[in-house]
């Protein structure tokens, strides 16, 4: 079974049987849904829609606007676009909801449906309970020909994007201007193709000092798309060859922001957050959030700027609603996801990109200076799908008893820190696999954390 209703939307495997992949039937009953509950607040919803570039996606588009007008939903058409830039959207039309169809970093094979509110934060969980509920009853009344929703295209949302993010205080075109910055870039020939360049000018880097692979919204991704080190070969090799100062890899729905350095060496998805926050934390103090699976070389740099760090359970509206619980000033996902308030509450590839490359331009250090600044923490991750046996209470169970000297958090699945160490085991929003991440001072320290889990749930990887 392959569809996974989470608070990440509805995402699962193209084709098949419904309710156990992503069929036409199900985006059209998810969709209903969605759009019951939003006439529940308004008796003529406005939805704001947009695609990344993988093939499937204007089919699943066409189903979601389709069935969105029938509803009575007047819809806001952005094509294709960025996840950020559907949420910068909601708020701009003044809209009561937005969809955006991507399936982040899964394969080709997958699609999704994330969906947001009025404020274009993602949905709660309350929310999702009771589109949950209404799919369970299919139970939906579809508009007279007099009533049906309308249809507009909408196509300057990406340049509003980028205008907000250019009125930042910690944003300084002049000083990247006069930088002279060379910039590698992988958009996995997804809408990082169409947004990174005009982003990327605008700051100020000349159009002959960026370089992009992949730029091609063709329907097919060039490797995986999660942007981890070893899917970034021929990006590393780009930078090398063109001298590039700063190498930028984004994932296909452009949440999701990895670098490299000068060198061609990987900075670290993990370390996109820290690098990102320890420059907005130098101009103005307060407290930052990321989620349980995240570096603690956050909490260092905080701490060490003068403010207090939190965590949060995983997923972006988990995050969200701890950085306003906490008036935090910067936080996001140590997937490479930041989140600025002073934008939007929602990860930002675009935001994260004009941050680092303004504070690179600002203090004239090079990327592996940077990295070396930070608190060095390696971290490893691996996924298992639990056997038939055991559920995941029971794994839970085993591990606590395997490491009692540890210290239990059970916010989010287990987590268990020790002095200089953590493992985390959750089961996954995106994928029907348990997560099971650890962080220590070596690698080799973390990877054997992790193996000492999985040998000691006893399955297969």
């Amino acid at each position: 079974m392959t569809l996974i209703s989470s608070i990440s939307g509805i995402r699962g495997t193209i084709g098949g049987v419904p309710e156990d992949n992503l069929t036409p039937q199900d985006i059209v009953k998810y969709t209903s849904a969605y759009a019951t509950m939003l006439k529940e607040f308004s008796s003529r919803p406005k939805v704001v829609v947009g695609r990344d570039g993988r093939s499937t996606g204007s089919m699943v588009q066409a189903f979601v606007i389709n069935t969105l007008l029938s509803m009575g939903v007047d819809v806001c058409d952005c094509g294709l676009t960025t996840t950020p830039t559907i949420e910068m959207g909601i708020v701009k039309h003044k809209a009561d909801g937005g969809v955006m169809i991507s399936a982040s970093h899964n394969p080709m094979k997958w699609n999704a449906l994330k969906l947001f509110n009025s404020s274009g934060e993602f949905i709660d969980s309350k929310q999702g309970e009771r589109i949950k509920s209404l799919v369970k009853q299919n139970d939906f009344s579809y508009n007279g020909y007099q009533s049906i929703g309308t249809a507009v295209d909408i196509d300057d949302i990406l340049d509003y994007h980028i205008d907000e993010i250019l009125k930042l205080p910690y944003v300084d075109t002049k000083a990247i201007q006069v930088a002279g910055l060379r910039v590698g870039v992988d958009t996995i020939n997804s809408t990082g193709s169409i947004a990174l360049p005009p982003l990327l000018q605008r700051l100020g880097i000349r159009k002959e000092n960026i370089f992009i692979i992949n730029g091609n919204i063709d329907g097919e991704f060039a490797h995986d798309p999660e942007p981890l080190e070893n899917n970034l070969s021929a990006l590393s090799s780009l930078i090398v060859e063109n001298r590039c100062d700063i190498g930028i890899a984004v994932d296909p729905d452009v949440d999701r922001l990895a670098l490299m350095c000068e060198n061609g060496e990987y900075f670290g998805e993990e370390y996109t957050l820290v690098a990102c926050s320890d420059y907005v934390l130098s101009k103005k103090s307060g407290n930052t959030v990321s989620n349980l699976s995240s570096t603690r070389a956050l909490s260092d740099i905080t701490k060490k700027r003068g403010g207090q760090y939190f965590s949060a359970p995983v997923g972006e509206v988990n995050v969200v609603k701890k950085m306003k619980s906490t008036n935090a000033v910067i936080g996001g996902e140590g997937n490479g996801g930041v989140i600025l308030p002073e934008l939007h509450y929602g990860r930002d590839s675009l935001l994260g990109i004009a941050l680092i490359i303004s504070s690179i331009a600002i203090s004239k250090t090079k990327m592996t200076t940077l990295r070396k600044s930070f608190p060095n923490y390696f971290m490893a991750k691996n996924k298992i799908t639990l056997c038939d046996s055991l559920n995941f209470e029971d794994v839970k169970l085993k591990v606590k008893g395997q490491f009692a000297d540890g210290k239990f958090n059970e916010e989010d699945g287990l987590k268990i820190d020790f002095a200089d160490s953590w493992v985390h085991l959750r089961t996954s929003n995106t994928e029907p696999v348990v997560r099971i991440y650890s962080e220590a001072l070596s690698m080799t320290q973390a990877e054997s954390l992790v193996n000492s889990v999985i040998n000691c749930i006893g399955c297969e990887r």
